[in-house]
């Protein structure tokens, strides 16, 4: 039987891997989590919207009737491309036929100083509870210490205008609304601020000019503070200095700013690397310098190849990229392994969204379309139920919304994770 070693279990590795059962080869998917975890609703579970469990699933549980895919837990290390093994940390290796990486990405923090110690990315879920105890913290501090709102200590500096930003900058604001009228919080909602900085002068650079002014005065109008075209100097335990030598005293700070493949498996694998360490392929999806290899999602330099106009363009870092070039590279092993001619790779582009909060989001479709504010919000909410893994998690997510949309108050605002004592709280140690 034909071995097939899946690297990671992200949009892409899941799709692949769903194009894979029942046929005639061995799938093995190895990750260093136990569960799949949909991203795009991580910045709910920063913000005290939604709790972990809603936004991961086991992935045993996702393929435990496929008689073909087994799951092994543990860390990738790299590829022993002469003996055909993928390499593991502390197990044996595992021999592979032919090998699909969709190890995605992480957080790049463009060699800023202090950003990757004192800031918070949103990129895995140990992120999102470790920021969502994080903020509640610091509600709390200000509610026993009112004079430290002087120091930053309700101020919240999110770096980074694209989609993922602008969501966690609304979600911010609903929190600090819900926390003054349903938690008994005493300070004053004013003095809470928001504030997204970006290099450029305009928010959500993919969408449509039409559709990042909507954004921006939505966020204005919820009180978000906008620093577009401004970069991050240096970020710190207390503030955050601007290129213009502005300091904002600040104890969160939010990493939007952009990923990398640098720094994760892909970048130890011996093979061609483009842009942000992004693996080179071939038109069908394989590694350009090894056989029966292919690289999907956020960790390949995806070709667009949507017509002869895009025969140059890379498509963006996204789920719908990671889904269907995971499924393409899939198909690609089986018409290896039936000796038929691989395919190149076409990307369906089916739209971007983003959302701002409570009944304002933004849908534009490929022909340029645009549908925004409530509608928006609903296409928003809709689409995210279809693609969340489990049915357990779309019945939870969906009447976790619906409550909050009836309620306001709902919502997990608890804090689970370790730390000390009270004494400390206003002295953040460095995440790492």
């Amino acid at each position: 039987m034909h071995r097939v070693v899946i690297v990671g279990a992200g949009f892409g590795g899941l799709s692949a891997a769903r194009a894979l059962i029942g046929k005639p080869v061995e799938v093995t998917i190895v990750d260093q989590r136990n569960f799949h975890t949909f991203q795009p609703l991580l910045y709910e579970v920063a913000t005290a919207g939604l709790d972990s469990g809603d936004v991961a699933y086991p992935i045993r549980m996702i393929f435990g009737r496929a008689g073909n895919v087994t799951f092994r837990f543990a860390s990738v290390t790299g590829v022993d491309w002469v003996r055909r093994e993928v390499t593991l940390a502390g197990t044996s290796p595992l021999p592979f036929d032919s090998v699909i990486v969709a190890s995605g990405a992480t957080a790049k923090f463009f060699g800023i100083p202090g950003a990757s110690e004192h800031s918070h990315p949103l990129y895995t879920l140990t992120d999102a509870r470790s920021l969502r105890d994080h903020v509640l913290r610091r509600l709390e501090d200000v509610d026993a210490h009112p004079d430290s709102v002087a120091d930053g200590a309700l101020t919240f500096v999110v770096v980074g205008g694209g989609p993922t930003g602008v969501e966690v900058a609304g979600a911010l604001a609903e929190l600090l609304d819900v926390a003054v009228r349903h938690d008994g919080f005493r300070f004053d909602r004013t003095s809470g601020r928001i504030i997204v900085v970006d290099g450029l002068d305009r928010l959500l650079v993919p969408f449509k000019e039409s559709a990042a002014s909507y954004a921006a005065l939505t966020l204005e109008g919820r009180g978000v503070e906008l620093e577009l075209g401004h970069m991050v100097r240096s970020v710190s335990a207390s503030g955050v200095e601007l290129d213009d030598g502005t300091r904002i005293p600040t104890r969160t700070v939010v990493w939007a700013g952009g990923v990398t493949v640098e720094g994760t498996v892909a970048s130890r694998l011996a093979a061609a690397v483009g842009p942000n360490g992004r693996l080179l392929v071939n038109p069908d999806l394989s590694l350009t310098e090894h056989e029966g290899a292919y690289a999907v999602g956020d960790a390949a330099a995806v070709p667009w190849r949507d017509g002869p106009s895009e025969a140059d363009r890379i498509c963006p870092q996204v789920a719908q990229v990671a889904i269907q070039s995971g499924g393409h590279a899939a198909r690609q092993i089986l018409n290896q392994v039936e000796d038929r001619p691989t395919a190149p790779f076409h990307y369906r582009d089916k739209g971007i969204m983003a959302t701002i909060g409570r009944r304002a989001a933004i849908a534009q479709f490929p022909n340029g379309t645009v549908v925004r504010g409530t509608l928006g919000w609903l296409a928003w909410l809709g689409l995210h139920l279809l693609y969340l893994v489990g049915y357990r998690n779309k019945a939870v997510v969906l009447v976790n919304w619906s409550w909050r949309y009836l309620s306001w108050g709902s919502g997990p605002r608890v804090i689970v994770g370790e730390e000390s004592d009270g004494a400390d709280l206003l002295s953040d140690r460095p995440r790492r």
